[in-house]
């Protein structure tokens, strides 16, 4: 019987937990047809206002985004997206969401917890976020397909795509404050991996975790919130 050597248990310990950390969706909220995301599913929607109405924002990490499988994280120190809210009556829903197109959401300085092993993201296409409120306050924040891809190099080189066959939707918490804030914690997101040597082609879905900031840009007196 042959056993693994140091090194190999090593590339299968990288690939095994990299390729499966990578989610979002950062978030991050359109989809694969340019569309706005949908809300949370919710069993009876309440009505949703965001104000102030066709006024610009920027969401802008908190501290750190990661993306975590087993023991090994992809931590990533600075992302950003931007988008509008809808100029009224756009802005308000008397059962259920509010949606609005975003920009992709960018990730950088992303580094993992594995020796020899960097990580970079690209994020493209049309995505969205979509505002419910509620105890708490909801929002989805959907990538569009193939919309989020990470790659990494090193001892392991793969490529994770998230929403590789279709938009998807990560969950998330608004707090309405000054500024308010978007957080995502312990989010699901749908991947598929691809890649040589150590890079684990079944794994399926990683969890993201991160925090944004969303400034009122039109008016800086001013803050996004989620009301009824």
């Amino acid at each position: 019987m042959t056993y693994p050597t140091p090194r190999t248990r090593a590339l299968l310990a990288v690939g095994t937990g990299i390729v499966a950390t990578v989610g979002l969706s950062f978030a991050v909220p359109g989809s694969a047809a340019a569309q706005p995301a949908p809300a949370p599913a919710t069993a009876a929607a309440a009505s949703t206002t965001v104000s102030p109405a066709g006024h610009g924002f920027t969401a802008t990490l908190s501290g750190k985004a990661t993306f975590k499988a087993g023991s090994v994280t992809v931590t990533c120190t600075t992302s950003t997206s931007s988008g509008q809210v809808p100029a009224a009556p756009g802005n308000q829903n008397a059962a259920g969401p509010v949606s609005s197109v975003i920009s992709p959401a960018t990730y950088g300085s992303c580094t993992t917890s594995m020796p020899g092993v960097s990580a970079t993201v690209t994020t493209t296409g049309d995505w969205g976020v979509a505002m419910q409120n509620g105890a708490p306050v909801t929002a989805g924040l959907t990538i569009p397909t193939a919309g989020f891809v990470l790659k990494t190099s090193g001892l392991a080189s793969c490529t994770v795509t998230a929403a590789p066959t279709g938009a998807a939707t990560v969950n998330g918490t608004w707090t309405n404050g000054a500024p308010s804030t978007l957080a995502f914690t312990n989010a699901s997101v749908p991947v598929t991996v691809v890649g040589g040597f150590g890079c684990p082609t079944t794994a399926t879905s990683s969890t993201f975790n991160a925090t944004y900031r969303v400034a009122d840009t039109t008016d800086a007196g001013s803050q996004i919130t989620v009301t009824g």
